[in-house]
């Protein structure tokens, strides 16, 4: 793809996200967001038809025999997935599991259209799963593998991260291969030929349904009433105060279901390209420059303003901005200008620098981890009370 046409759909996506969070205003604001709506109409009745298709067996799951835990959400990006999947993959490898997390690799390096149709008009065999993680080493970088599967893969030793968007075929690849007997599927409450066992469904606390629409007018990929399919609901990024009437349409769709509530904790600084370390502290009044490519950047600048950070500049890309070397030119020259102490990113962000990037002013990244509110007394028990419990199978009705 051209760099001008990747610009384009750039300022098209930034615009449309605008018309989400209500930014914009106008005549031909109005307009497109009525074109959007339109859209989102079509999309709702593929929505509805695709799982009305699963429920009636006419469309059917495959089970693979052994336990799949589903983590996702009804909204696009930005509720905290990966930090959650991370640590249900670690405290099931801990108790014994023999652990793959299936993901289909969101902006990933794919094989071309044309290839994949060729091989499909020739009958050559589909090519196996994209192997990260053999669980002792990490076999591919984010550019092909996609920053989240990278980054787990990076953070946990002895759990096999596989990259395909068909997650039968991975699952299956991880079973024979690896003698898989847990799979955990990221982003994965939509991809139904997988039959999950448990769909732990992640609900963004500060942020839960956006305006209220499906895509593309806005962030929901199912409607809210969907909510019913969830086998348990975490609340993500809580500040520790309860949201009664947030909680009460969970009630509302799904009686009874266990809700979960848990927090972002920031744990330290991570130098880039080092295994330097340092303390929350070190951010303490220093002038800093921050800048991310993630859903929700609003957050991850909170963060850095609650630790006692001084943020003199900030620069905001699109989720899963595939960064330029002019980019860092660009950073670097405000870093200087500015005379920060030091850069910050996050820590999905680091993973698309490229190594040995040079770095006249420190850059570090933000390590977060979950911690349980409420729910649970901590991680561990809510994985072994979910995980290691009997829990009914099947696709839930809707």
């Amino acid at each position: 793809m051209s760099s001008w046409l990747q610009k384009k759909l750039n300022s098209l996506e930034q615009y449309t996200i605008d018309i989400h969070a209500g930014r914009r205003e106008g005549v031909r604001v109005s307009l497109f967001a009525a074109f959007l709506q339109a859209l989102s109409w079509l999309f709702s009745t593929g929505v509805q038809a695709r799982l009305w298709l699963y429920r009636k067996r006419i469309f059917h799951d495959q089970p693979l025999g052994c336990l799949v835990v589903v983590v996702g959400n009804l909204t696009v990006g930005g509720t905290g997935k990966t930090p959650v999947v991370e640590k249900f993959a670690r405290a099931l490898r801990d108790r014994g599991r023999k652990v793959a997390i299936l993901s289909r690799g969101y902006k990933s390096k794919s094989t071309p259209l044309w290839r994949r149709w060729w091989n499909s008009l020739t009958g050559v065999a589909e090519p196996p799963p994209r192997i990260v993680s053999d669980g002792n080493r990490v076999l591919l970088d984010s550019e092909l593998a996609g920053d989240e599967p990278y980054m787990l893969a990076r953070n946990l030793p002895g759990v096999i991260v596989l990259v395909d968007k068909n997650r039968v075929k991975a699952g299956t690849f991880a079973i024979k291969k690896f003698g898989c007997d847990t799979l955990v599927l990221d982003d994965g409450f939509q991809y139904l030929p997988l039959k999950g066992r448990l769909n732990l469904l992640l609900v963004d606390k500060t942020n839960p349904f956006g305006n209220g629409f499906l895509l593309p007018r806005g962030i929901l990929r199912e409607p809210i009433k969907h909510l019913k399919r969830a086998s348990y609901v975490f609340l993500t990024k809580s500040n520790g105060q309860r949201d009664e009437e947030l909680e009460e349409m969970i009630q509302k769709y799904n009686p009874g279901v266990d809700v979960i509530e848990c927090a972002h904790r920031p744990k330290h600084l991570r130098r880039f390209g080092s295994d330097e370390q340092q303390p929350l502290s070190h951010l303490k009044g220093k002038r800093v420059g921050v800048f991310s490519g993630i859903a929700t950047p609003e957050s991850f600048e909170k963060f850095v303003k609650d630790l006692g950070g001084n943020i003199v500049f900030a620069r905001r890309f699109l989720d899963h901005y595939r960064f330029a070397y002019d980019d860092f030119v660009a950073i670097f020259s405000e870093a200087l200008e500015k005379k920060v102490d030091f850069l910050v990113t996050t820590e999905k962000d680091a993973v698309r620098i490229p190594d040995g990037l040079p770095c006249p002013v420190p850059l570090y990244f933000l390590r977060l981890e979950i911690e349980i509110i409420r729910g649970a007394a901590d991680f561990d028990e809510a994985v072994g009370r979910i995980c290691f419990s009997e829990t009914p199978t099947g696709l839930p009705s809707v």
